[in-house]
């Protein structure tokens, strides 16, 4: 994309965030979910696009972060916007602090191992979750009321998701256009010859999910509080719905682009909520079919698929 149709996406997107809620107040939770599947999508680009590693694991930041703003929320008696500010810093504390140990540990392996291992880590999470009673254990974790009128309730969270997304995405720009983001792409490219030419390669892959444990984090605390209930395995550490569809979203717009993963996120969110409204029971059927043609007719991609076609039409 040129400069100037990344400032016409971008005011657009800054447009939708800020008067998409007050002028269709009655899909404001869906806006808010929208900028949900904007961090999910472009945090797992940070390490499956740009680094090359496909993680199944991302998902598990997220719920430390709803965990820990409802534990905060609850135990430190605190009014409700002290309450959910501390626990959305103790939140992204925790989740960066678990993307280090974990990295360290997990970041050595490559290929489909990681991806395995990563895996792996989400059902441990959620099994873990679901069996703990000091969070509720499988009966899950109510939040605090918000104390606003109603319908502030899902604009206060609708903006500050907005926020987040756009937060987000501002800094993987700005780091991607960095000797950070070169990095990254010649781990992807070939791991042992960034090796041999000098980079320290495990500090870097560390560093790039800590990033994305930061942003899930904060995004969960957030949806947490905007859903007002934490499932272990369906919310907080839903591996089979946000954990697949952050691939999925990505895969879609096209990994390792900039625009890719917002992309897909925004067309896979608009035809989830299309699929929900109007194949009631059949919606999951539906989705399964959307997942098998982005596999096979969009490998590369939205971007990919739409520059390769550029490229034949100026060819020819």
């Amino acid at each position: 994309m040129s400069r100037l149709s990344d400032w016409h996406i971008a005011a657009l997107l800054a447009l939708t965030g800020i008067a998409g809620p007050l002028l269709l107040p009655a899909l404001v939770t869906q806006f808010a979910f929208l900028w949900l599947m904007i961090v999910f999508a472009v945090t797992w680009d940070i390490l499956g696009g740009r680094m090359g590693y496909n993680s199944f694991g991302n998902i598990v930041f997220f719920g430390i972060g709803c965990y820990a703003a409802a534990v905060i929320q609850r135990d430190m008696g605190l009014p409700y916007f002290e309450g959910l500010a501390l626990g959305l810093v103790v939140g992204t504390g925790l989740a960066v602090l678990a993307a280090a140990l974990l990295g360290s540990a997990l970041l050595g392996i490559r290929g489909h191992y990681f991806a395995i291992a990563t895996l792996g880590l989400t059902v441990a999470s959620g099994e873990i979750a679901a069996g703990w009673n000091y969070v509720g254990a499988g009966s899950g974790m109510a939040l605090p009321l918000y104390p606003g009128a109603l319908g502030e309730r899902e604009l206060f969270f609708s903006y500050s998701l907005f926020a987040v997304a756009a937060c987000c995405f501002l800094l993987c720009r700005w780091l991607y256009s960095t000797r950070f983001g070169l990095a990254l792409n010649a781990i992807r490219d070939d791991h042992d010859k960034a090796d041999a030419m000098g980079l320290r390669t495990t500090p870097i892959k560390i560093f790039a999910w800590c990033i994305a444990a930061f942003f899930l984090a904060l995004s969960g605390g957030l949806a947490a509080n905007m859903i007002g209930f934490i499932d272990p395995r369906d919310v907080a550490f839903a591996g089979a719905t946000f954990g697949v569809w952050m691939v999925l979203m990505a895969i879609l717009g096209g990994k390792g682009t900039l625009w890719g993963p917002v992309l897909g996120a925004v067309v896979f969110h608009i035809t989830q909520e299309i699929f929900w409204t109007w194949l009631l029971g059949w919606q999951r059927v539906a989705l399964g079919a959307l997942i098998v043609i982005i596999v096979v007719f969009f490998p590369q991609g939205i971007m990919g698929w739409w520059a390769e076609r550029r490229a034949r039409r100026e060819a020819a």
